[in-house]
């Protein structure tokens, strides 16, 4: 194993008992967290820099430090676990893998922000994942590490695992608590923040899995430990999920910063024969990249300064023989799909963005239409009520910024110039 990557959270995910309390062992970071000042907690996390890992990078420990004390409202946590975009594959296999460092790290965070009540949002459709995590939670309530007197310090928690109904916009974290008090999961008009008026109209911190299954190490390990790894402004490790067109798939826990050519590298490169084509850098919602960004270091400033976004470090690789116009119209699909329909620019231009990329995918549009959805892009980009349909612009952008000839092609041969078989066919050359 390459000495570059760093095993925290996957380091025992090897191990046949990895997912229960024996095998993860003792909470000894929550116990330390417990004795101390909750402000103290807060504290540690702003100094060890990490910076949420469900895309938007926002640091964590600022974002605890947003709840108002002294309030005499309940305060809660709420754990983004509904991870469905495509390419995105982390979250799932930690859950499933290492569930208690998610428990752990909810009792430390829940105790930070003065939180009796905290909730695991995870999506419907990943039954193996739920029964893993309720599997879990009632062994810490069993072993007196949930519940009332949390090691004899007097703090009570009690945690919830929620079931979604498999929607992708419930990943936005209001439209998530919407869902999550019975409503249909549509994203609230901000302000108030969730900090302020979240859940039950009380603050509420609304954090990824990756975020608070970090924190158990980072209290076990000291701030110092955590900041030394990663860069200047991204810091620390993350789980760096390769799929597509690579020899080895699978999750690499790596410090920020690493460049994906040093993780083919690990994972014994593009699949024999094929060269890279593009990927993605935080999964299907961040601006593609081509072979020029092999050596782009994988962190928030450096990504974003080549105009993508790490996201979820979600890394789709595709070789040549795949078709860029048709990925962005599966892709273009899939958000269509998934709008929630509540304001304009999303629901009708997700809508016409598919129907004018089908018509490109078949070779039967002309090259206004390559105007065409780039204008329908333009009109949605930081017009829509969330994200979904800002990350849904990005493949549109990036696509025809990098791609416009293999766009022109389909006009040219009448169809798609792709023998579509030959991207699924493996061992075939």
């Amino acid at each position: 194993m390459s000495t570059t990557l760093t095993p925290v959270l996957t380091a025992n995910w090897d191990q046949a008992n990895s997912f229960t309390l024996e095998g993860y062992g003792p909470y000894d970071a929550a116990k330390k967290a417990l004795g101390m000042d909750p402000d103290a907690v807060i504290q540690a996390v702003k100094d060890s820099g990490l910076r949420g890992r469900g895309g938007a990078g926002f640091p964590t420990g600022m974002k605890w430090g947003f709840i108002p004390q002294g309030d005499g409202k309940p305060h809660y946590l709420v754990v983004n676990a509904d991870e469905s975009e495509p390419g995105t594959c982390k979250d799932i296999p930690l859950m499933m893998a290492n569930p208690h460092s998610l428990v752990e790290g909810i009792i430390i965070t829940s105790y930070a922000i003065r939180a009796n009540h905290a909730f695991i949002y995870v999506r419907g459709e990943v039954l193996h994942v739920i029964r893993r995590l309720h599997a879990a939670v009632r062994e810490a309530y069993e072993k007196g590490y949930l519940g009332k007197d949390l090691f004899g310090s007097g703090y009570d928690l009690e945690l919830v695992v929620h079931s979604g109904a498999g929607a992708y916009i419930c990943g936005e974290e209001t439209a998530l608590l919407d869902s999550l008090e019975g409503f249909r999961g549509q994203p609230r008009l901000k302000p108030p923040f969730p900090a302020v008026a979240g859940l039950y109209a009380s603050p509420t911190v609304v954090n990824n899995v990756e975020s608070v299954a970090s924190v158990p190490s980072i209290i076990a390990n000291g701030a110092d430990w955590f900041a030394s790894m990663g860069t200047e402004k991204s810091k620390g490790f993350g789980i760096f999920s390769l799929s597509g067109h690579v020899t080895r798939p699978g999750q690499y826990e790596a410090p920020l910063g690493i460049t994906l050519r040093e993780l083919l590298d690990m994972a014994g490169g593009i699949r024999e024969g094929h060269q890279i084509k593009f990927w993605t850098p935080g999964g299907s919602s961040t601006p593609i990249f081509t072979d020029e960004h092999l050596d782009v270091p994988l962190d928030f400033e450096a990504v974003g300064a080549k105009g993508s976004m790490l996201g979820t470090r979600a890394l789709q690789i595709f070789d040549e023989t795949t078709c860029v116009v048709r990925t962005v119209l599966r892709w273009t699909e899939f958000y269509a799909h998934e709008s929630c329909g509540k304001c304009t620019p999303c629901r009708e231009g997700t809508y016409w963005l598919k129907q004018v990329l089908k018509r490109l995918e078949a070779g039967q549009g002309t090259e206004d239409d390559l105007s065409l959805i780039t204008d329908i892009a333009d009109n949605i980009l930081g017009r829509s009520f969330c994200a979904l349909g800002d990350g849904a612009t990005s493949p549109i952008h990036s696509s025809v910024k990098y791609f416009r000839d293999e766009y022109l092609k389909h006009f040219e041969v009448g169809g798609c110039p792709f023998d579509h078989k030959k991207s699924t066919l493996w061992g075939d050359k």
